[in-house]
């Protein structure tokens, strides 16, 4: 089988679904990861911890959309330190916890398009 085009494969990540199939859905609820795609069979977490690298996605998200908001409402509209100091310090807490799941979704996105072979062998 070919390679999936990278954006047939990202795309399939922000929609939370099968990086192999894009039919199966990830999650069963807000918080239940599948262990499995109910589709095509893809074990979705490949190894203990397989899901550790999806932090630094969501923390170079987190991070990066903190500095450009930062920089754009203290330059940009003149809000000071102190008026901007709770809202972004509440982003920085409830923004990774709502990206949690599209993290982790590009992470297995990104590692069925580099490692393509291992993904589609465990199809055989």
């Amino acid at each position: 089988m070919p390679r999936r085009p990278l954006s047939t494969t990202l795309a399939r990540g922000l929609k939370l679904r099968c990086p192999r199939c894009g039919r199966g859905r990830l999650y069963e609820s807000w918080w239940q990861m599948r262990d499995a795609c109910a589709e095509c069979g893809l074990k979705y977490e490949r190894a203990p911890g397989y899901f550790l690298g999806a932090t630094y996605i969501n923390y170079g998200v987190t991070s990066s959309s903190l500095t450009l908001l930062y920089v754009g409402l203290h330059f940009g509209a003149g809000f000071d330190n102190r008026s901007l100091f709770w809202p972004l310090g509440l982003y920085c807490v409830a923004f990774p916890i709502a990206c949690f799941r599209h993290a982790r979704s590009l992470w297995l996105a990104m590692d069925s398009f580099i490692d393509f072979e291992s993904f589609e062998a465990e199809h055989d």
